[in-house]
């Protein structure tokens, strides 16, 4: 186990991260992750994303390469199949060990800063992308070790769920961010919205920058950057002050 302390959402790593994505779309992932972040963690070597086609594990017999099946008891919809699932999962378990496997679903966890924090100091993360009616129950009742959604609403698949975790767990990792302490300033770190930022001109058309941010003056920087993310949070979304 690679020893990570908690100094930041992330902590000091000595080994990258690897998280590996099952999706039927893996084409989805292409211009993701070559670019922006999720791009300059790989380069860096800090992290190491792998796609896994899931069709690519369907039985030899399986002309047709299909993945899933009508449900049992009828319904709407169509349920992707226990084997090609677990024959993907086994065979990347011959050589990682995952400290989470999650599946991306609606009725999942509400994935939230402080959940992303807790995944950003993981060793090897597997995530699964759903798609159709769901999957067979199996898969998440005796595979899954952790099931995340990433909003009341639902998508065709996971696959863009699951670029969102991807992407809100790897820009955690020391270095990648250019400036580290800029995700500790984030909106949800600190169970308030971040505050309103600025930049050059100070005037523009008649509108001003705060004078206190033009001041140097640090303690009342900080101050007015606490009270504006507390009103904000108060006006937006004062379920989170509720504790």
């Amino acid at each position: 186990m690679v020893f990570r302390p908690f100094l930041s959402p992330a902590a000091l790593y000595f080994c990258p991260m690897r998280i590996d994505i099952i999706t039927l779309f893996p084409e989805m992932f292409e211009g993701f992750l070559s670019q922006s972040i999720l791009k300059r963690a790989q380069d860096k070597g800090l992290a190491n994303l792998h796609i896994h086609q899931l069709r690519d594990y369907v039985a030899q017999d399986n002309k047709h390469k299909n993945v899933d099946d009508y449900a049992f008891g009828g319904g709407a919809g169509m349920v992707m199949a226990v084997e090609p699932i677990i024959n993907c999962m086994e065979h990347l378990e011959k050589t990682v060990r995952y400290d989470e496997k999650i599946f991306v679903t609606p009725d999942g966890e509400r994935l939230t800063q402080k959940r992303v924090n807790s995944l950003s100091i993981k060793e090897n993360l597997l995530i699964l992308c759903g798609r159709y009616k769901g999957v067979d129950q199996r898969i998440r009742d005796h595979f899954i070790t952790m099931e995340l959604s990433i909003g009341d609403y639902v998508l065709s698949g996971g696959e863009l769920a699951a670029a969102v975790i991807a992407d809100s767990v790897v820009r955690l990792i020391p270095g990648v961010l250019s400036d580290e302490s800029s995700a500790l300033l984030d909106s949800f770190q600190g169970d308030l919205l971040d505050a309103p930022v600025y930049t050059r001109p100070a005037e523009y058309r008649g509108m001003k920058v705060p004078e206190v941010l033009l001041s140097g003056n640090e303690a009342k920087i900080d101050e007015w950057r606490y009270q504006q993310s507390l009103e904000k949070t108060k006006l937006r979304r004062p379920d989170l002050l509720k504790d």
